[in-house]
């Protein structure tokens, strides 16, 4: 039996069934085992060790990522796409955590999932690539590090790691919360820039945001580093 092996992890026996038939439609995937609760998905991923686990959260004995935290507790560090409804900011910033690195909420297209399986099998075929080499140089360290920062990381369109980065080093350098016009200037880059690294730091739980009421006028967002993470 050849191609990544995966694990089917869904409460609704529909979906998990219908999860299981993309999968193993996909070139280069195939379906190992399916489960239906979270001891079943512990017992499934022991037995069958897979490359890739589709988890829900959801589940009626242990929450999915109770699942994942006895997983990687066990030192299994396989890849993980979150399929969920759970689109809470807390479940969605432990899961990052946990190392998920691709999260789809319900309900989503089969074309957000297959663009995730293709990310997954490209970081796995890397990763392959990469184990023979018993020492890489410099460069050989670079491009490994660049190709993993790429696939984990997994920016929107015109956003660049580097300005990111950037980004995100200023904000953790402020001693207080910050609007988009401020950062940007400390960098010198655009306060529309700035906002959209600003807004994606959010949307993966690396940074806050809040609304600052004014004498008149809309509010101004005002962002930080999460407390958790000043810690």
């Amino acid at each position: 039996m050849s191609g990544i092996r995966a694990v089917i992890v869904d409460d609704d026996f529909a979906v998990a069934h219908v999860n299981r038939a993309f999968v193993d439609a996909q070139p280069g995937f195939v379906v190992v085992a399916e489960a239906h609760t979270g001891a079943e998905a512990i017992a499934a991923i022991e037995l069958h060790r897979p490359q890739l686990v589709l988890l829900d959260v959801y589940l009626p004995d242990l929450g999915g990522l109770d699942v994942l935290r006895r997983v990687r507790a066990a030192g299994d560090d396989v890849e993980v796409i979150a399929v969920t409804a759970a689109r809470d900011l807390d479940t969605v910033r432990k899961a990052r955590l946990l190392g998920v690195r691709h999260y789809l909420v319900k309900p989503f297209s089969g074309a957000s999932l297959a663009e995730r399986l293709e990310e997954v099998r490209r970081g796995i075929a890397a990763d392959q690539a990469a184990a023979p080499l018993a020492t890489l140089d410099q460069r050989g360290v670079d491009q490994f590090l660049g190709a993993a920062s790429r696939r984990h990381a997994a920016l929107p369109k015109g956003l660049s790691p580097v300005s990111l980065a950037r980004v995100a080093e200023g904000l953790a350098e402020c001693d207080a919360d910050v609007s988009a016009a401020e950062l940007a200037e400390s960098l010198g880059m655009s306060r529309v820039s700035a906002r959209r690294y600003l807004e994606h730091l959010v949307a993966t739980g690396a940074a806050e945001v809040a609304p600052r009421y004014g004498s008149a006028g809309r509010p101004e967002h005002r962002y930080r580093v999460p407390a958790s993470k000043t810690r």
